[in-house]
């Protein structure tokens, strides 16, 4: 696993949620080949929307922009080696 060697970048997540979120990325990278992006971004979606409720959104990838609105306390930007992890619960209108 890689836990230990994520770097996050912004988040208004609480603590708790932050470490499941890193936990997560690590597991899905153990599970997919890291050029697997949709699987690894599928996997911590599925796994969220299990935990926390439904709406969760994931991105992953090497470089990309994003604009977005959010649940309050539900955001986390981070990086585990050369890969980039957006996840947040998208906000209900």
């Amino acid at each position: 696993m890689l836990e230990g060697k994520g770097m996050i970048k912004e988040t208004d997540m609480p603590v708790k949620m932050q470490i499941q979120a890193m936990a997560c990325a690590s597991q899905a990278l153990d599970l997919y080949d890291v050029v697997d992006g949709i699987s690894i971004a599928g996997h911590i979606k599925k796994e969220f929307d299990k935990r926390y409720g439904g709406g969760w959104q994931c991105v992953v990838g090497s470089n990309f922009g994003c604009f977005f609105t959010h649940t309050q306390g539900s955001f986390i930007y981070f990086s585990v080696e050369t890969l980039n992890f957006l996840i947040f619960k998208a906000a209900s209108s």
